[in-house]
């Protein structure tokens, strides 16, 4: 097992996305909750979870590389080859913002040492409710405790990404007193911009001749499988993220000067696998892809 799915609302969008990383990445377990009771979901599913992942030998080798027993001082303490673990031994656990990630991984503590990726279809600091006073602070909260778990936090847009880090400080405000500060500052470095991934049946056999040709010359586009695997096993690229951002909220699109970079990669899509950039193609000025906003009330 390679990939940990954990899912505490598997339905709509929720589900879409596991699926399609399941499909996706091959080698990985899967453990969800039915898309009911939402608020419980969300209270409850950390402690569901310790139970329901099962334990496994590999959470335990990989801590076993993390860890180096210390005669001196009696104890455990934390190997000097942590960063240097390959990908394969890194193993991964990808979840959305409903569950509360900091309580499974106390509860849980073998799989701290999985790379803990943290999804966001919405958050919680500016959900939309009818007054002030009826949003729960406990849902904010959480989603604040998972991403300073988490060692990379996507969000399917700039908007959900920079409206979530900006309303923090506000947020933590409702406390009575010994608010915490910089919390944005500690989680803005993870965080990332990965527009939800969507599968577009072939329907080439039903397009016309001239259809096919425009085709042809269009720019090449990352397939689902390897942009999801590229996703699961990124660093997160802050700089690419706030770009993005800026870009998304100022209607700015990137200069031909400029290099297009993708959203999943942070880098310039000619430097994937050897295909060319948008620069070198000819046929068809490159376009820039336009967020993918998703809105699913599913309280």
């Amino acid at each position: 097992m390679s990939v940990l799915l954990v899912e505490a609302f598997y339905g709509g969008s929720h589900k879409q996305l596991i699926d399609l990383l399941q499909e996706s990445t091959g080698d990985c377990l899967v453990c969800t909750l039915p898309a009911k009771k939402w608020h419980w979901r969300a209270r409850t599913a950390g402690l569901y979870f310790m139970q329901a992942i099962p334990a496994s030998p590999s959470y335990r080798s990989v801590c076993a590389q993390l860890l180096t027993a210390d005669p001196l001082a009696g104890c455990a303490v934390i190997s000097p080859t942590v960063g240097v673990l390959s990908a394969h031994e890194r193993r991964v656990l990808f979840t959305s913002s409903v569950l509360n990630l900091a309580e499974l991984v106390a509860l849980r503590p073998d799989l701290a040492s999985l790379k803990k990726i943290l999804y966001f279809h919405e958050n919680q600091l500016i959900y939309p409710v009818r007054k002030s006073q009826e949003r729960d602070f406990q849902y904010g909260y959480n989603q604040i405790l998972s991403c300073l778990v988490a060692d990379v936090v996507v969000f399917n847009s700039a908007f959900n990404m920079n409206s979530f880090l900006s309303s923090i400080s506000t947020f933590l405000k409702t406390m009575p007193d010994h608010r915490p500060k910089g919390l944005d500052q500690l989680i803005r470095p993870k965080c990332r911009v990965v527009y939800f991934p969507i599968r577009i049946p072939d329907v080439t056999r039903f397009l016309t001749e001239h259809k096919l040709l425009r085709q042809e010359r269009s720019l090449y586009t990352i397939s689902s499988h390897e942009s999801l695997n590229l996703w699961l096993t990124a660093k997160a690229s802050p700089l690419a993220s706030t770009r993005e951002a800026q870009n998304e909220l100022s209607g700015k699109r990137p200069s031909p000067a400029e290099p297009q970079l993708h959203p999943q990669l942070g880098g310039d899509t000619g430097a994937l696998q050897g295909h060319p950039a948008p620069s070198q193609l000819t046929g068809q000025k490159a376009t820039t892809l336009q967020p993918l906003h998703i809105v699913w009330p599913h309280r």
